[in-house]
């Protein structure tokens, strides 16, 4: 028997699943830091911050459909598994780099908005 369709039907929700969770937890945190780097406007931190949700879906879901192709057969359970950690791994990896390079600009421009104000 072979997996690897019974791979992409875990791989894809699994995803998904993971990319929706770490963006809303972006987006309800995030959204501190984008208030006070736009100095109490509101309005504008929520654009901003709905504009890196969006952002953030479109890089990861598009990099988990673009490497969606597993080369090989996938005949055993072990196998599945082991794929499945190979792929979501690497998700997780780029979730993980991408939540902190956004924290990263975020206080850069945190630090930049207090110095312009002060």
């Amino acid at each position: 028997m072979n997996y690897t369709i019974l791979t992409y039907a875990f791989y894809m929700p699994l995803t998904i699943i993971l990319t929706v969770w770490v963006a809303k937890t972006l987006f309800t945190n995030g959204r501190v830091f984008l208030v006070d780097i736009f100095h109490g406007n509101d309005l504008l931190a929520d654009s901003v911050n709905k504009l890196l949700v969006a952002g953030f879906y479109l890089i990861n879901i598009g990099y988990a459909v673009y490497t969606l192709k597993i080369f090989g057969s996938i005949d055993s359970t072990q196998e599945m598994i082991e794929k499945l950690s190979v792929k979501l791994g690497t998700i997780i990896l780029i979730l993980g780099a991408m939540h902190f390079f956004n924290l990263f600009i975020f206080f850069k421009l945190r630090k930049k908005a207090q110095t312009a104000t002060t």
